[in-house]
């Protein structure tokens, strides 16, 4: 069985009934070279709930998530509708080859995960699942997840501290792996919404070059995650 987000693994059955109250483990890992995860927001909530839609524009608080990381007003969307979640599991950046776990009880008619997270280093990429409906029958049921770009900044691929809304450029490499001195990859973003992210162009240079970003290191393809989901 295929879904657009991932390919999917089954221990257990499916079914095609939403469940009703649940308890869920959530464990998600890394699966980039030298890309990490920015604090993750993980949610269980109704069918009509959206953090991002492919093919739209993203909101002002998926902007400040995918830009700098910023999931407070994602956050407060979901409380605005009676969501469960988990903010920030693994306490901190979720580093290449790591796990980290989480746990919810989630309310009835809260039948829906979605979770993002930002991509370091990139311009406006960021990990997502939308809308999963959730299993009902107990199992273990695992998901491979894509990096996407929000279509809100060009991906120019300078390691500048950017971060805000509206500020060009990479925030920053917690893998130290970065360069310095890159003109710049492009100015441009020609795709203005949600959309599978291209990767990470990258260089050889370490002090010039269109990127601040090295190709041997920091280039990834899809998938990023991997999201298994145990229902009990």
């Amino acid at each position: 069985m295929k879904r657009h987000i991932a390919s999917l693994i089954t221990v257990g059955m499916l079914s095609s009934t939403p469940a009703l109250a649940q308890d869920v483990d959530i464990a998600i890992t890394n699966l980039t070279n030298a890309t990490f995860f920015t604090p993750l927001l993980i949610a269980a909530h109704v069918p009509t709930t959206h953090l991002f839609e492919l093919g739209t524009a993203a909101s002002t608080n998926l902007q400040a998530m995918a830009e700098g990381g910023d999931i407070s007003g994602l956050s407060t969307d979901l409380d605005a509708v009676g969501a469960d979640k988990v903010e920030n599991p693994a306490g901190g950046a979720l580093a290449p080859g790591m796990t980290t776990t989480a746990s919810l009880m989630t309310a009835s008619g809260n039948t829906h995960l979605s979770l993002v997270a930002m991509l370091v280093p990139t311009n406006d990429g960021f990990v997502g699942l939308d809308d999963l409906m959730l299993p009902s029958k107990p199992g273990t049921y695992t998901y491979y997840l894509n990096g996407y770009d929000a279509g809100t900044e060009a991906n120019n691929e300078v390691v500048n501290g950017g971060g805000s809304p509206g500020v060009l450029g990479v925030p920053g490499d917690p893998g130290g792996n970065n360069g310095s001195g890159g003109t710049g990859v492009t100015t441009t973003e020609v795709n203005q919404t949600v959309h599978i992210h291209p990767g990470v162009l990258g260089d050889t240079n370490p002090s010039g070059g269109p990127s601040d970003l090295d190709s041997s290191i920091h280039r990834w393809l899809n998938p990023v995650a991997k999201l298994v989901i145990t229902i009990n």
